[in-house]
């Protein structure tokens, strides 16, 4: 495997569940979330969702790096089948920027 992916990021999304956690339960709530590096299902709770949408901008999209649909789309598929459903909720929780005409995401550092 080469140091990228065609998404931009060489890290997992899937956590860590050795050091320290970045909050009070915060490395553990996102951890229970995945199942060998798969997102098992995505949280209704808003706290939670907040959460892994926070993990998974930073683990997935580099600050620095325009992306089209597809690179966004490709990224997500490697965690969960529903790309458009956490496409959708990375931007209205402000995480991912669009323009008005959806040409392009950048994350929101």
């Amino acid at each position: 495997m080469s140091d990228k992916s065609s998404h931009g990021s060489s890290t997992s999304a899937a956590p860590s569940t050795s050091g320290t956690p970045d909050g009070p339960g915060e490395a553990h709530g996102v951890a229970a979330l995945f199942s060998h590096g798969r997102l098992t299902r995505i949280p209704r709770k808003t706290a939670r969702r907040e959460q892994l949408l926070a993990h998974l901008a930073e683990t997935l999209f580099e600050g620095d790096r325009t992306y089209s649909e597809r690179e966004v789309n490709a990224a997500l598929l490697t965690v969960h089948e529903d790309c458009s459903a956490l496409r959708r909720d990375l931007v209205e929780a402000g995480l991912l920027a669009r323009p008005r005409d959806g040409s392009s995401y950048r994350r929101v550092d």
